[in-house]
Formats: structure tokens, sequence, C-alpha cells
């Protein structure tokens, strides 16, 4: 329960109460010197956030967000999945906690942009050696939560986790990025058609590499690229009906790659 309580201020503090990054510092949370060490983690996490200026200025790809969790994993049995994404991944573990409790595990943060994703991709996905990695990134870059970016910076980025992931005997999902047609902290933008592109572009990679691509996209958004009300109370982040429609996606998705991965290891 203590856990729970903890995620869910996290989720305030990193969403606040309409839904959208709250960019101010939260109250508590100290860092170590900033120096090599082998204890480069606060003991509390308590109050921090991804794009808390103490996390961006200290551990810029919030490596310390699993750490512990991380510790656990590698000694028990290997994962059959690991999530890897933002808040739309990390809110997952929160809507629907059974999804979780059967070999996948959930290494979302919220705010995170495709090269966070990508520092951390060894330490978050790779060290823990499951079967499978769904990758699920691409909303904060469109909103530039980690500064100027492009598009093709974030295919790069998708292209490094793949080469990464395949490289040590991962077969891959990719997500497609979910529709929006606004960001409530990014009132200027109109996202729906970037997001159509970068979808298309998600297709056309998976095919021509013969990946799996769960397309959430198709399943969720509305005649204009937005995420209905029905499934969503900001436009952006699934609620339980959003993510009850997700999952047989990837549910499907995954048991499609755990086959490839058993096919190339002869399991």
């Amino acid at each position: 329960m203590a856990r729970r309580c903890s995620f869910a201020l996290a989720l305030a503090l990193a969403f606040g109460a309409s839904g959208h990054p709250a960019l101010a510092d939260a109250p508590s949370g100290t860092y170590p010197p900033q120096q090599m060490s082998n204890q480069p983690c606060p003991l509390d996490r308590e109050g921090l956030w991804a794009l808390d200026s103490r996390v961006l200025a200290n551990d810029w790809a919030w490596l310390c967000r699993y750490a512990e969790e991380n510790r656990a994993v590698t000694t028990a049995e290997r994962p059959v999945a690991v999530f890897i994404g933002d808040s739309i991944t990390e809110g997952w573990l929160h809507n629907d906690p059974d999804f979780f409790a059967h070999g996948f595990i959930d290494r979302g943060i919220g705010g995170q942009t495709s090269p966070q994703l990508l520092v951390r991709f060894w330490q978050d996905v790779i060290a823990l050696h499951p079967r499978v990695v769904h990758i699920m990134v691409g909303t904060n870059d469109i909103a530039g939560n980690t500064g100027p970016t492009s598009a093709e910076a974030w295919r790069n980025n998708i292209r490094a986790m793949v080469t990464l992931a395949r490289g040590n005997g991962i077969a891959v999902v990719l997500g497609s990025i979910l529709p929006a047609d606004r960001f409530p902290w990014q009132p200027g933008l109109a996202p729906a058609r970037q997001i159509s592109e970068l979808n298309a572009w998600l297709k056309e990679f998976a095919d021509a590499e013969a990946l799996i691509l769960a397309d959430y996209h198709a399943a969720l958004a509305g005649p204009d690229g937005e995420l209905p009300p029905a499934y969503s109370s900001d436009g952006v982040h699934p609620n339980a009906q959003g993510y009850a429609l997700m999952r047989p996606i990837a549910e499907a998705a995954i048991a499609r790659a755990a086959q490839q991965t058993g096919n190339r290891n002869g399991d």
C-alpha cells in the first residue's frame, strides 16, 4: 500500500491536478555530491520526478528511479517482458496492476523522452534479461519536454534501442504513440498529424526489421486523431478503459515476439 501511495504522489507531482506536467520543483529529496561514486542515488525518492531540476542536474535520465527495483529483479526468474516508456507506460501499472503480475515489468517514467530512455536502456532493460522489450515513447519528444529535437533524432533513438535489444537476444515490440490532438502542458501544439506521421514510420520500420508493432493508435484514436474522453480524462493519458483496450493488443504482440525469441534460441 505504501508503494502505491508513493506512486500516486509521484503522478500527482508529475502531472498536477489537470493531468499535465508540473514544472515546479517538488518539495523534498536531495542528491549526493556530483562525483563518481558507488552510491550516486539519494536515499529518498519521495517528492522527486523526472523533470525536477535536481533530477535533471544530477541524474538526467533518472537511472536512480528503478535502481533498487532492478537489483531485486536480477536475482529472480527471467522476465517475460519489460515495458519501457514515459507516463503512459508508468500509468499502466497503476491502472492495471494485474497485467504486471505475470512476468511483465514496468519501467515507465513520466515526462521522459526517447533520449532518456536510451540512456537507461541498459540498466532498465538489458540487465534484467527479458525475453521481450516493449518500447513506447514519442509523446514527450513531440512536446519538447527535454528541449528542441527532431523526428530524425527520435527515429535514431528508436533504432539505437532496437539495435541494443536485438544484440542481446531480446525481441522487440514497438508500441505506437497514442493519439492526442492537444497537450495540456503545451497548449500551442496540435500534435495529431505529427503523431500519425511518426506512427507511419514505426510501421515501416517494424515491417522492414521484422519487429512486432502494437498498434494502440488504431484502437484508441477518434476521427480527428484525438484520444476520446471515454478513454482519457486529459486527452493524453489513458484511463482504465483505455488500458483495457490496450491490454489484449500488448499481450498478442508480446506472445508473437516471445515466439520469435524461442525460435531463435530453440526453446
